[in-house]
C-alpha cells in the first residue's frame, strides 16, 4: 500500500485545534481537547483497517454485519508528551496495547536521545500507531519508527497534532512507508527548534509544567 499524509480539515478538529492553541487555554482544557482531537483522529487513522461479514440476532431477526477481522492494535506514545493522546485513541480502541518510547531532545543538537523502549511482547502480529503531540524537526518520530520496526509489526502509522514542513518532510523521506495523520501544518520551526506558530511545548501544557 502506497505511503499517504493526511491534514485533516475536519470542522470539529480545526475548531479544538484553535482553541489548543490559545495561550490562554488551561491545562485541563488542553488535557482534555488533546484527547478529543486524538479520539477524532483516531477514527480517520483507522478507516482502513479490514471487517469481516458476520450475522448478528437482533431482537427482531438477524442483521448482516461486519467487524473488525481480527487485527490487533498498539498506541505507542513518544514518552512524555505523547501520553496526552493514548486516552483519546483507546476510547475508540478500548482493547488495543500500549507501548512507550522514551526520548528527549538534546538541547544543544536538538536531535533525540532514546532512554527507554517497551514494547507489546507480540508486536509483530499488531498494527502500531506512534503518537506524539508534535512533529517538529522528525527526529523523535524516525528514531521511535525505526526502534519499532526493528521488532517487525503488522503497520506503522504516525498520528501527531501539528507538524512543521521540516518535521513531515524528514519523516517522510526517512519512513516512506509509514502513513502520517496530522491534525495541522503550520509555517516553520525557529533558531530553536520550536514550531511556529504551534502551540508551545505540549508537555508542559499536557501536564501543567510550563
Amino acid at each position: 500500500m502506497d505511503r499517504k499524509v493526511v491534514i485533516f480539515d475536519h470542522p470539529l478538529i480545526q475548531h479544538k485545534l484553535s482553541i489548543l492553541r490559545n495561550v490562554e487555554t488551561s491545562t485541563k482544557d488542553f488535557r482534555e481537547l488533546v484527547n478529543e482531537i486524538a479520539m477524532l483522529m483516531t477514527f480517520e487513522a483507522t478507516r482502513d483497517l479490514p471487517t469481516e461479514a458476520v450475522k448478528v440476532q437482533t431482537p427482531c431477526g438477524i442483521a448482516d454485519c461486519k467487524q473488525m477481522a481480527g487485527r490487533k492494535m498498539a498506541f505507542v506514545p513518544i514518552l512524555r508528551a505523547g501520553l496526552g493522546l493514548v486516552d483519546g485513541c483507546l476510547r475508540l480502541v478500548p482493547s488495543a496495547r500500549v507501548g512507550h518510547i522514551g526520548l528527549y531532545r538534546d538541547e544543544t543538537t536538538l536531535k533525540p536521545v532514546e532512554y527507554y523502549c517497551k514494547l507489546p511482547k507480540d508486536i509483530e502480529e499488531r498494527d502500531v500507531f506512534v503518537v506524539d503531540p508534535m512533529l517538529a524537526t522528525g527526529g523523535s518520530a524516525i528514531d521511535a519508527i525505526s526502534q519499532i520496526k526493528l521488532r517487525n509489526p503488522r503497520s506503522i502509522k504516525f498520528l501527531c497534532l501539528i507538524a512543521a514542513p521540516e518535521g513531515l518532510k524528514a519523516l517522510e523521506d526517512a519512513h516512506p512507508d509509514v502513513d502520517i495523520y496530522c491534525a495541522g501544518l503550520d509555517d516553520h520551526l525557529n533558531e530553536n527548534g520550536y514550531i511556529v506558530p504551534g502551540l508551545g511545548d505540549a508537555g508542559d501544557r499536557i501536564f501543567g509544567t510550563k
